[in-house]
C-alpha cells in the first residue's frame, strides 16, 4: 500500500534520526493518511480516497467536487 495522499500527493520524506550523542540513522516521516468515504452529489456516488489531514481540511473548507476537480487538473487523481 503506497503511502500517498490521493489529492496533495504529500509522499514520506527521508531524514535523520538524531542521538543525544549526535549520531545520524536514516529515517523516514510519512504523512498522516486516513482512508475517508467521500458522498459525490452529483454522481449520487460515494468514493473512498487516502487522504491526509491537510487535505481533509481543504475539502472541508471548499467541498469535495471542487478539490476533486482541482486535483484533476494537477493530475494528481484521475476521475473517469
Amino acid at each position: 500500500m503506497a503511502k500517498v495522499c490521493d489529492i496533495t500527493g504529500k509522499r514520506p520524506r527521508v531524514g535523520n534520526n538524531v542521538s543525544h550523542a549526535n549520531n545520524k540513522t536514516k529515517r523516514k516521516f510519512y504523512p498522516n493518511l486516513h482512508k475517508k468515504n467521500f458522498y459525490i452529489p452529483e454522481e449520487d456516488a460515494w468514493i473512498t480516497l487516502k487522504v491526509c489531514t491537510k487535505a481533509l481540511r481543504t475539502i472541508n473548507k471548499k467541498g469535495v467536487s471542487a478539490v476533486l476537480k482541482e486535483a484533476q487538473d494537477k493530475g494528481m487523481i484521475i476521475i473517469k
